[in-house]
């Protein structure tokens, strides 16, 4: 099998391997590097496969998981494939991971038991009370290919769910956070149709999340999302939240990227920080 999620390897040895020499973006990466350090101490890198947001978030989120959130417990989350096909036709054209052309039905079974086992593992692990075992469970359903990629099938599909909320909301002229105004303003996903269609899509497929997408996913997990941009290092960008207002009752997950394609994980806090 590929690791998902390395090891840990001590952050500033994983700083002087990846960045060696003398440019001034080394040096800035370094700099970025030595910041993480004060608060973290040791790095996991994740596989790079155009899932890899989707990866460490919820790898970072069930690492730290102590029970299922409100929304995995209501009892219509697991009927909201049917719910959402049998109100948007268009969702038929959901691409399934490697099965392209499903069936409305199939589709509707499929995402439903993607969404079932995003439940059941959340709630193994959340009850894991030893910080070893946890890890331990949280490593092992990362090498389990399958599962792991039946899990970003449902948090896509809970993606979905969101935008189409945001988007109903803001046509009946409630109130929506302003990055949702952003996602629609977009070309290619004026409307949840398409952003389905051309982002949602293809993602782990042929592209990874966009930073507009990083605060859907956010809401749609009702995480706050800290991410530290290393190029982005001295300026008021370096630590992004997704999203920029958090819900004070929102569990945090912190990520560390480079270049905001790809992402890694900060492990071992150094002292207790607070937000």
């Amino acid at each position: 099998y590929k690791v998902s999620v390395a090891p840990e390897i001590d952050i500033m040895e994983y700083c002087r391997k990846e960045w060696r020499g003398n440019t001034p973006v080394a040096k800035r990466m370094r700099k970025g590097y030595e910041e993480v350090a004060q608060k973290f101490a040791s790095i996991r890198r994740v596989r790079g496969d155009n899932y890899c947001a989707l990866r460490a978030t919820l790898f970072q989120a069930l690492s730290q998981a102590t029970q299922l959130p409100g929304w995995l417990q209501s009892e219509d989350f697991t009927t909201l494939p049917e719910n959402l096909l049998s109100k948007y036709d268009w969702i038929k054209q959901w691409q399934l991971k490697e099965k392209l052309g499903s069936k409305m039905g199939e589709i509707s079974d499929e995402i439903k038991e993607c969404l079932i086992l995003l439940r059941k593992k959340w709630k193994d692990i959340s009850e894991i009370e030893d910080p070893v075992e946890k890890q331990d469970a949280c490593d092992k359903l990362f090498k389990n290919e399958e599962e792991e990629y039946s899990l970003y099938e449902a948090l896509k599909f809970l993606m979905l769910n969101t935008a189409i909320r945001l988007y109903n909301d803001d046509k009946n002229g409630r109130s929506v956070p302003v990055f949702s105004w952003l996602l629609f303003a977009r070309d290619t996903s004026s409307n949840p149709c398409q952003l389905m269609q051309n982002h949602l899509n293809h993602i782990g497929h042929s592209g990874g999340l966009e930073q507009v997408e990083m605060f859907l996913l956010a809401y749609a997990l009702q995480y706050t999302i800290q991410v530290y941009r290393l190029y982005k290092y001295s300026t008021d960008e370096f630590i992004t939240l997704y999203p920029n207002d958090p819900e004070e009752d929102w569990p945090v997950v912190t990520l560390i990227t480079e270049d905001d394609r790809h992402y890694n994980i900060p492990v071992r806090m150094c002292q207790e920080t607070m937000l």
